[in-house]
């Protein structure tokens, strides 16, 4: 029996004027993680939320912080996050000029370290240090703004991640962001995704309809 997909709502599709009520909702209506979207406007065209937030809304829920660093450069910042409550710190190669030591350093602070591919971003490099991640995100969209359509091409990088992973016998959790909605969300698990990211498709219909939308990404 295959294990059950994590399901990490990203709070930036969420009503920002109560964030804690948010991050609650999607615990109580069986979210796995609380993924942050963390943006600087250099990195990525846009600008969300810092440490101070995560440090605020840590209190709220129990479950993991799943925390992606859009911003560049992501190592002064590792261990401001980390303090603040981040239980993955994700981090983009583009985003400095020694993954491998990110990576060292976030496992250091106590933090699962993870790695985050753009739609352009290779794979391959990766295969060399796969001893030193705990996860890797596969961007489907382009980094910067909630609510883009999927791009199906990431299918073949998820596929072939899957295939490293497997081979290298590694024990990494292999995450998908961006278009995530129930009609793609299988054709991810399918790929060999084992976690997915959903914003729009969450949050969609108020706190409500929180369980009912994370039940149907799971399928």
């Amino acid at each position: 029996m295959a294990a059950r997909t994590i399901i990490a709502p990203s709070i930036l599709a969420s009503d920002f004027s109560r964030l804690g009520e948010e991050v609650r909702a999607i615990e109580a209506a069986g979210a796995d993680w609380v993924h942050v979207d963390v943006m600087d406007g250099h990195f990525v065209p846009n600008i969300t939320i810092g440490p101070d937030v995560v440090k605020a809304l840590r209190p709220h829920a129990k479950i993991p912080f799943d925390v992606h660093l859009m911003i560049a450069p992501a190592d002064p910042y590792l261990e401001g996050f980390r303090a603040a409550g981040a239980d993955i710190i994700s981090v983009h190669p583009e985003a400095g000029p020694h993954l491998h030591r990110t990576l060292k350093r976030i496992r250091e602070l106590g933090a699962k370290a993870g790695v985050v591919l753009n739609p352009g971003t290779d794979p391959g490099p990766l295969e060399w240090i796969l001893e030193d991640i705990d996860l890797v995100l596969v961007m489907s969209v382009n980094p910067g703004f909630g609510g883009q359509s999927f791009i199906p091409g990431q299918l073949r990088k998820v596929e072939r991640l899957r295939r490293m992973i497997d081979a290298a016998g590694a024990d990494i959790i292999l995450e998908v962001d961006g278009g995530v909605t129930p009609e793609t969300a299988p054709r991810c698990i399918a790929a060999g995704a084992t976690a997915l990211v959903a914003g729009s498709a969450v949050f969609k219909g108020g706190p409500d309809r929180y369980a009912a939308n994370i039940a149907a990404l799971r399928g």
